[in-house]
């Protein structure tokens, strides 16, 4: 991946707050021309730094849909084989790598209760998962 120039960082940014917005916008609010939005983000794509674009829905729209975290706990160097496991189950929304007693931390979203309950025990069934912990978000205060 190539080095992001300031530029690269606040069209960035610019597009988390409004991924459909214009180029003609970025260009006006980024001060350079549209010619030079656009090459930005053809070249963000190429490189992979940009890996998809997609639309965000506001939690309220769904408001009995399940939220949670699970950190997990893998065995030895069974981390790819647990990720690749992982990365097949749909209602895993993000997964992230991380230090300390957790290997893991998965974000999660089920329709109810009872999916929940079938989610972790898939998750928990996965080889190489020694342990896990999960909390279920209440509510979102800031995003």
């Amino acid at each position: 991946m190539a080095e992001l120039t300031e530029l690269d960082r606040r069209l960035l940014s610019a597009l988390r707050e409004d991924g459909r917005e214009s180029v003609a916008n970025l260009a006006r609010r980024l001060g350079v021309t549209r010619a030079t939005v656009s090459s930005r983000i053809e070249k963000l794509v190429a490189s992979g730094t940009i890996v998809g674009f997609t639309a965000r829905v506001r939690d309220e729209v769904d408001p009995l849909a399940i939220h949670a975290v699970t950190l997990i706990e893998v065995e030895g160097r069974s981390a790819d084989t647990v990720i690749g496991a992982l990365r097949g189950l749909p209602e895993i929304t993000a997964l992230h790598t991380t230090n300390g007693r957790w290997d893991l931390v998965a974000e999660l979203r089920t329709d109810s209760l009872r999916d929940f309950d079938a989610l972790l025990g898939r998750i928990r069934g996965i080889e190489g998962i020694v342990n896990s912990e999960s909390s279920l978000l209440l509510s979102s205060v800031l995003r």
